[in-house]
């Protein structure tokens, strides 16, 4: 299993397929299960993402996207599609900024 560690060279690249692939392999580490057991439309939760979890991923959303997000986007895009497409339009708006 590989498990993306740098963030890709620009913010174009990425698509919802890509950070949802990303979140996959996070998730499958902090739940100790192979990604392709874990199903893009159902809610983390279901599959045992706990705080300390949740918190975790934020942290390396940080670290690879250089993003800052709230501990609670995980429960509030509970979905590994819905996460994905949030950070999408996320980076997006960054680069809007920049």
């Amino acid at each position: 299993m590989t498990v993306p560690t740098g963030r890709p060279a620009t913010v174009r690249e990425h698509t919802v397929e890509t950070l949802s692939e990303w979140i996959a392999n996070r998730i499958s580490l902090y739940l100790k299960r192979p990604a392709d057991q874990i199903a893009s439309t159902v809610p983390l939760a279901e599959y045992g993402l706990d705080s300390v979890a949740a918190l975790s991923l934020c942290g390396d959303i940080e670290e690879d996207f250089d993003l800052v997000l709230e501990p609670t986007v995980a429960w509030d895009y509970p979905t590994i599609d819905a996460l994905a497409g949030y950070l999408v339009e996320e980076l997006r708006a960054t680069v809007g900024e920049a």
